[in-house]
């Protein structure tokens, strides 16, 4: 590869001028097993944190030269958040003002860059289809319409985006790799990357394959199999600022070589992968863009091969979602927790022993006493280190009532079987299907030795807790 292309060595104009020649850099631990090497562009290297610090100043650009914005305008735009930032920036320098409007999945990180940059921030719903009066890109129309002197960036439409990738992503890539790329990954959402560093890459190399990653739920690789002869239906999903329930006017298919569709628990899964093992700090775009590269890279398996993903934003938009664990766990996004019934015990804590039990000789009567005493409703019968039963209160004192005499029998004369033992390292998940009608405790043991006792209690406590 060759050496990174010279930055910093002069101070700049503005900070516009620090856009674009991001880094590329390999992933290692993530592709371990994979004889293809694969490498990320890392966009987050960008002012604004994203891949779509590219087209802000292009497509403002372009509506100064068309005449159509001039000074003291408005800029209007539906964004997933990160265009909404590469426009405010460029528009901060400029002195437009910015109004954007976003679905409500967008993270609450976004919304509050977008307003530290100055911007009006319009939430709508994200369950309508595109073409309702109250969907992000159909308000952001009406907006722009009713505002005077105000555009629409209308980036989905917008040439000026893939024109950006293609004077800027796809000279760079080539360069980094030597004109090595074999395989360049991207997901779409305008479809602005991918189409213009595909139109790029494509003239230098019609070998270079291009892949598009697509959310489970959007349409366009569904769009992309049928060969534009089905148009279906789109569900939600969970990544933010890729997919689509439509087909962008600035996504060419026809540059697409094939299509991987990926589920969010993957995408997701792969940007905390990618922060915490190659400490790449990304969303969760780049998370599924990225398991798409590795999947790629694991089908070609050549060494001599060269995979690019784009990693678009930095994480840092998503600290209360994907990398929140309750997050992810509310949205069955994330395993809950291997807890085990060891540790399960030592956090029951309380002024009950660990363990409370009856011994085969006492009363029945006695026994009574030691669960009222210990406020607990059934106690195991020990021998030694052996449970040989158990008893319960409910039972006792309805069979003393029956007959009082019950109360000066044996415990051993009326007990119940024994409950289970089960090792301290069990998961508690595997103990709450040993609990039933008939079983209404389990014993922990470690190392031979009984440490206590969980009843159906404790273990539904520390369902509902999780």
């Amino acid at each position: 590869m060759s050496d990174q292309h010279p930055r910093h060595k002069t101070p700049y104009a503005h900070v516009l001028d620090t856009i674009a020649w991001t880094p590329l850099i390999r992933l290692n631990k993530v592709t371990a097993g994979i004889r293809t090497p694969v490498y990320g562009k890392a966009e987050f290297f960008n002012p604004g944190g994203s891949v779509k610090d590219r087209i802000g100043l292009p497509m403002i650009e372009r509506f100064e030269a068309e005449g159509k914005l001039k000074p003291g305008g408005t800029i209007v735009e539906g964004t997933s958040g990160n265009t909404g930032v590469g426009l405010a920036i460029a528009a901060a320098l400029k002195g437009y003002k910015c109004i954007f409007t976003m679905p409500d999945k967008m993270s609450q990180e976004k919304v509050r860059l977008l307003k530290a940059f100055g911007a009006d921030v319009i939430i709508t719903p994200t369950a309508v289809p595109p073409e309702h009066p109250d969907s992000y890109t159909s308000m952001a129309k009406r907006i722009a319409k009713e505002t005077p002197g105000a555009v629409l960036a209308d980036q989905f439409y917008n040439q000026a985006n893939p024109e950006a990738h293609e004077a800027t992503t796809g000279p760079e890539l080539w360069e980094q790799t030597d004109g090595k790329i074999t395989h360049f990954v991207a997901g779409a959402g305008t479809g602005g990357t991918i189409t213009g560093v595909a139109r790029y890459l494509k003239k230098k190399n019609p070998k270079i394959q291009i892949v598009g990653a697509d959310p489970v739920g959007s349409i366009l690789a569904e769009v992309w199999r049928s060969g534009g002869k089905t148009m279906p239906q789109g569900a939600p999903y969970k990544v933010e600022g890729i997919g689509q329930d439509k087909v962008p006017g600035t996504l060419d298919l026809a540059l697409v070589d094939d299509f991987i569709t990926v589920s969010d628990r993957d995408a997701f899964t792969m940007a905390r992968r990618l922060t915490r093992e190659e400490g790449l700090f990304v969303g969760g775009s780049a998370g599924l863009i990225a398991h798409a590269a590795l999947s790629v890279a694991r089908r070609v398996n050549d060494p001599d091969a060269c995979v690019v993903t784009v990693l678009c934003d930095t994480g840092e938009r998503y600290l209360s979602k994907l990398f929140n664990d309750e997050w992810m766990r509310e949205n069955q996004l994330l395993d809950a927790e291997k807890v085990t019934l060891g540790q399960l015990l030592a956090a029951k804590g309380g002024q009950i022993p660990a363990l409370v039990s009856a011994q085969p000789g006492q009363l029945v009567r006695q026994a009574l006493g030691l669960m009222r005493l210990h406020d607990v409703s059934q106690l195991p019968v020990m021998d030694g280190a052996a449970c040989v039963g158990s008893v319960s209160e409910q039972v006792l004192s309805v069979r003393g009532l029956e007959d009082t005499k019950v109360l000066d029998k044996t415990v051993s004369d009326v007990m119940e079987a024994p409950f289970p033992m089960v090792d301290a390292t069990t998961a508690a998940d595997a103990a709450v299907k040993m609990l039933g009608r008939n079983n209404p405790a389990v014993l922990v043991r470690d190392h031979g030795t009984v440490q206590g006792i969980l009843t159906r209690s404790d273990l539904l406590q520390f369902l509902m807790a999780r």
